[in-house]
Protein backbone atom coordinates (compact mmCIF):
# COMPACT_ATOMS: atom_id res chain seq x y z
CA UNK A 1 0.00 0.00 0.00
CA UNK A 2 2.67 2.49 0.81
CA UNK A 3 4.61 1.61 -2.42
CA UNK A 4 1.22 2.17 -4.58
CA UNK A 5 0.46 5.78 -2.88
CA UNK A 6 4.13 6.35 -2.93
CA UNK A 7 4.32 5.96 -6.65
CA UNK A 8 0.41 7.41 -7.38
CA UNK A 9 1.72 10.98 -5.69
CA UNK A 10 5.08 11.25 -7.40
CA UNK A 11 3.64 10.55 -10.84
CA UNK A 12 0.31 13.19 -9.51
CA UNK A 13 3.68 15.69 -8.84
CA UNK A 14 5.51 14.58 -12.07
CA UNK A 15 2.55 15.32 -14.29
CA UNK A 16 1.61 18.77 -12.61
CA UNK A 17 5.37 19.47 -12.19
CA UNK A 18 5.53 19.50 -16.47
CA UNK A 19 1.99 21.02 -16.97
CA UNK A 20 3.76 23.93 -14.72
CA UNK A 21 7.49 24.31 -16.39
CA UNK A 22 5.06 24.39 -19.77
CA UNK A 23 3.16 27.10 -18.71
CA UNK A 24 5.93 29.09 -17.48
CA UNK A 25 7.61 28.35 -20.99
CA UNK A 26 4.56 29.58 -22.83
CA UNK A 27 4.36 32.94 -20.96
CA UNK A 28 8.04 34.08 -20.28
CA UNK A 29 8.25 35.26 -23.84
CA UNK A 30 5.15 37.43 -22.94
CA UNK A 31 6.47 39.14 -19.87
CA UNK A 32 7.01 42.84 -19.89
CA UNK A 33 8.22 43.71 -16.23
CA UNK A 34 11.57 42.79 -15.22
CA UNK A 35 10.35 41.94 -11.30
CA UNK A 36 7.59 39.36 -12.88
CA UNK A 37 9.93 37.94 -15.39
CA UNK A 38 12.08 37.08 -12.00
CA UNK A 39 9.48 35.68 -10.18
CA UNK A 40 8.66 33.51 -12.68
CA UNK A 41 11.98 32.37 -13.78
CA UNK A 42 12.65 31.96 -9.78
CA UNK A 43 9.61 29.59 -10.00
CA UNK A 44 10.67 28.23 -12.77
CA UNK A 45 14.10 27.19 -11.24
CA UNK A 46 12.28 25.57 -8.48
CA UNK A 47 10.11 23.27 -10.35
CA UNK A 48 12.71 22.19 -12.35
CA UNK A 49 14.64 20.96 -9.13
CA UNK A 50 11.42 19.44 -8.10
CA UNK A 51 11.59 17.23 -11.38
CA UNK A 52 14.86 15.90 -10.69
CA UNK A 53 13.78 15.53 -7.14
CA UNK A 54 10.48 13.65 -8.48
CA UNK A 55 12.20 11.55 -10.91
CA UNK A 56 14.95 10.40 -8.78
CA UNK A 57 12.46 9.37 -6.68
CA UNK A 58 10.42 7.37 -9.13
CA UNK A 59 13.29 6.13 -10.74
CA UNK A 60 14.25 4.42 -7.33
CA UNK A 61 10.61 2.57 -7.62
CA UNK A 62 11.60 1.86 -11.43
CA UNK A 63 8.88 4.21 -12.66
CA UNK A 64 9.42 6.70 -15.57
CA UNK A 65 6.84 8.98 -14.34
CA UNK A 66 3.08 10.50 -16.05
CA UNK A 67 2.49 13.16 -18.52
CA UNK A 68 -0.35 15.82 -18.09
CA UNK A 69 -3.20 15.16 -19.19
CA UNK A 70 -3.99 16.31 -23.05
CA UNK A 71 -6.93 17.46 -23.29
CA UNK A 72 -6.18 19.52 -19.57
CA UNK A 73 -2.20 20.94 -21.24
CA UNK A 74 -4.27 21.55 -24.63
CA UNK A 75 -7.03 23.95 -22.75
CA UNK A 76 -4.47 25.67 -20.95
CA UNK A 77 -2.39 26.40 -24.02
CA UNK A 78 -5.77 28.30 -25.93
CA UNK A 79 -6.43 29.56 -22.86
CA UNK A 80 -3.15 31.16 -21.93
CA UNK A 81 -3.12 32.46 -26.36
CA UNK A 82 -6.24 33.51 -26.67
CA UNK A 83 -6.19 35.70 -23.96
CA UNK A 84 -2.77 36.94 -24.41
CA UNK A 85 -3.69 37.82 -28.46
CA UNK A 86 -6.60 40.13 -26.94
CA UNK A 87 -4.30 41.52 -24.18
CA UNK A 88 -0.76 40.63 -24.13
CA UNK A 89 -0.02 42.29 -20.55
CA UNK A 90 1.87 41.71 -17.42
CA UNK A 91 -1.80 41.80 -15.74
CA UNK A 92 -3.02 39.14 -17.84
CA UNK A 93 -0.22 36.82 -16.73
CA UNK A 94 -0.52 37.23 -13.04
CA UNK A 95 -4.09 36.28 -14.35
CA UNK A 96 -3.32 32.89 -16.05
CA UNK A 97 -0.36 31.96 -13.49
CA UNK A 98 -2.42 32.87 -9.91
CA UNK A 99 -4.98 30.11 -12.19
CA UNK A 100 -2.56 27.90 -12.78
CA UNK A 101 -1.09 28.24 -9.49
CA UNK A 102 -4.48 27.79 -7.73
CA UNK A 103 -4.93 24.63 -9.62
CA UNK A 104 -2.09 23.26 -8.70
CA UNK A 105 -2.21 23.64 -5.00
CA UNK A 106 -5.91 22.27 -5.18
CA UNK A 107 -4.79 19.08 -7.23
CA UNK A 108 -1.83 18.45 -5.02
CA UNK A 109 -3.21 19.14 -2.08
CA UNK A 110 -6.32 16.73 -3.24
CA UNK A 111 -3.50 13.44 -4.03
CA UNK A 112 -2.05 14.37 -0.51
CA UNK A 113 -5.21 13.30 1.13
CA UNK A 114 -5.90 10.90 -1.29
CA UNK A 115 -2.85 8.71 -1.15
CA UNK A 116 -2.04 8.93 2.55
CA UNK A 117 0.15 6.18 2.68
CA UNK A 118 2.64 7.69 0.38
CA UNK A 119 5.89 7.77 2.55
CA UNK A 120 6.91 10.67 3.57
CA UNK A 121 9.72 11.79 1.13
CA UNK A 122 7.13 12.04 -1.13
CA UNK A 123 4.95 13.88 0.90
CA UNK A 124 7.48 16.40 1.41
CA UNK A 125 8.04 17.23 -2.06
CA UNK A 126 4.15 18.05 -2.36
CA UNK A 127 4.43 20.20 -0.05
CA UNK A 128 7.23 22.06 -0.81
CA UNK A 129 5.63 22.07 -4.38
CA UNK A 130 2.39 23.62 -3.00
CA UNK A 131 4.41 25.78 -0.53
CA UNK A 132 6.27 27.12 -3.77
CA UNK A 133 2.81 27.27 -5.95
CA UNK A 134 0.90 29.24 -3.30
CA UNK A 135 4.56 31.49 -2.73
CA UNK A 136 4.05 32.51 -6.33
CA UNK A 137 0.25 33.12 -6.37
CA UNK A 138 0.93 35.75 -3.63
CA UNK A 139 3.95 37.46 -5.33
CA UNK A 140 1.73 37.56 -8.64
CA UNK A 141 -1.28 39.53 -6.92
CA UNK A 142 1.34 42.55 -7.41
CA UNK A 143 0.66 42.40 -10.82
CA UNK A 144 -2.87 42.20 -11.03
Amino acid sequence: MIENDTIRLLRECDAGIKMGLSSFDEVMKHISSDRLKGCVSRCRNQHNDFAEQTEKLLSSYSDSGKEPNPIAKGMSWLKTNVMLSVNESDAVIADLMTDGCNMGVKSLSRYLNEYKAADEKSKELAKKIIESESALAGELRAFL
